[in-house]
């Protein structure tokens, strides 16, 4: 046993295609995604679901290049690990850090807000503290072990899966339509122009983390199989559910309704099913809110430790519990730093678009670095294995790239927030190259950009 792993051994191989498709989606389906997807659709009208198939290929982009790296490179650390092999630890350092870490800082505090002010209009100051409430159980739920977290999030993820394929089906089934026809849809289609890009973005953020199965890769039965099926497949399955919503909304309310409102699908939930919906729509809020919670407690902690058995963070994150070999000390440290903005900011409402916005902008510079190291390590290593090769290479990466960038620079709906969001993003990834580069240079004693050998961080 190597003991700087921790306390105990190692990672238990236990999760399967169906837990796999559950963290995918987990992740995926966030309520700042129902806001995402029915404001494209009051904005946009019939160009969303046309923004939507775009943001669908541009998913698939970095599904193909998370499969071939994560298979290539079965490490928990993820990202980190993929970028020190092509290149260094600097980067692969600001990845994690900014890519993943930050994202989260910023995107679930968001999620909790929003949470709580959909039940605050069910059900009025009844849930002021379900915030910080929901991140202390599934912190303790996390720790007891992967088998566990695996179970509850199966529950969330299909219950919310089947909650949505309710409210889109509901929606196909009115007799008498309040919002636009499908024939509408067609029509509207002549007169499409460049601006459906502009409508990329909301759609896009939709289909953002199903990566996020990379991680518990070392806890993965098969991997080489189910690490890229269980993308592919949350991929499809998202597409269908999303299109089944949004054309529900389009079909329910009035776009101008859809547009205006800060949570719309409180809006279509209420005209499908009367005051009944409110039980639906609040077992949709919390089950969309714990899930994607819960599974960044569950990946980002994993990275974290797979950072910490590379070195590249304190051997601290690498302690595993001695009895449900869960690593503890990283899973209440990304708790703590959800945890702390949560009661800091609370209500603030506010902020809570520019904060998604913000996390959604670093997220996107780690699929560049994400789509940059698969074209460096397929020249550096063209005849290494590879259980899963990305179709149709190198033009995914290309198109990742140049959709990623193009996000990146029309990322908000008004100069004022995208400066906005442009310091928070630069604040995150200074703090993550200022760490970097010290800790590197001093800690690792390593050139910033010096990659390593693949044969080592698979031994690592």
């Amino acid at each position: 046993m190597d003991t700087t792993h921790g306390e105990t051994g190692k990672l238990r191989r236990i999760l399967g295609l169906s837990s796999l498709f559950a963290i995918a989606v987990g992740v995926v389906v966030a309520q700042v995604v129902f806001i995402s997807i029915l404001q494209g659709v009051g904005i946009g009208g019939s160009d969303f679901f046309v923004a939507l198939i775009v943001a669908f290929i541009l998913t698939l982009c970095y599904v193909f290049t998370f499969s071939e790296l994560a298979v290539m490179l079965p490490k928990a650390g993820s990202i980190s690990a993929y970028t020190e092999v092509s290149i260094g630890h600097v980067p692969a350092i600001i990845a994690t850090i900014a890519g993943y870490l930050a994202p989260a800082v910023f995107g679930l505090p968001a999620e909790l807000f929003l949470l709580e002010a959909v039940l605050d209009t069910l059900f009025p100051e009844s849930f002021t503290q379900i915030g910080w409430l929901i991140i202390l159980v599934l912190l303790f739920l996390n720790i007891l072990g992967v088998d566990f977290f695996a179970k509850v999030q199966n529950l969330f993820a299909y219950l919310m899966i089947v909650s949505l394929l309710v409210i889109g089906i509901a929606g196909l089934a009115q007799s008498e339509p309040q919002g636009a026809s499908v024939i509408s849809i067609f029509e509207g289609l002549k007169d499409l122009d460049i601006g459906v890009l502009s409508l990329t973005m909301l759609a896009l953020w939709s289909f953002f983390g199903l990566e996020f199965v990379c991680p518990m890769i070392e806890e993965t039965k098969n991997p080489g199989k189910n690490i890229p099926r269980s993308m592919i497949l949350a991929a499809i399955v998202l597409l269908v559910v999303y299109a089944l919503v949004a054309l529900s909304g389009y079909l329910t309310v009035p776009q101008t309704a859809l547009s205006e409102s800060e949570i719309p699908h409180s809006i279509l939930v209420t005209a499908l099913f009367g005051e009944s919906g409110k039980i639906i729509l609040a077992i949709l809020a919390v089950t969309a809110t714990c899930s994607t919670i819960n599974t960044v407690l569950a990946t980002i902690p994993r990275m974290l430790y797979g950072m910490g058995r590379n070195q590249q963070l304190p051997t601290l994150f690498t302690r595993l519990h001695p009895k449900t070999n869960t690593p503890w000390v990283a899973i209440v440290f990304v708790a703590s730093l959800i945890l702390i903005p949560t009661i800091l900011l609370s209500g603030q409402d506010d902020i809570i678009l520019t904060l998604v916005i913000s996390a959604a902008t670093i997220w996107l510079v780690a699929y560049v670095i994400s789509h940059i190291n698969l074209i460096v390590l397929r020249r550096r290593y063209p005849d290494y294995k590879r259980p899963f090769k990305s179709p149709w290479y190198p033009f995914p990466q290309i198109l990742g790239i140049i959709g990623m960038v193009y996000m990146i620079l029309n990322n908000s709906p008004s100069p004022e927030m995208t400066l906005q969001v442009y310091m928070n993003a630069g604040l995150m990834v200074l703090i993550a190259t200022i760490y970097a580069a010290v800790w590197v240079k001093f800690k690792m004693k390593k050139g910033w950009f010096e990659p390593e050998p693949i044969e080592k961080v698979l031994e690592d």
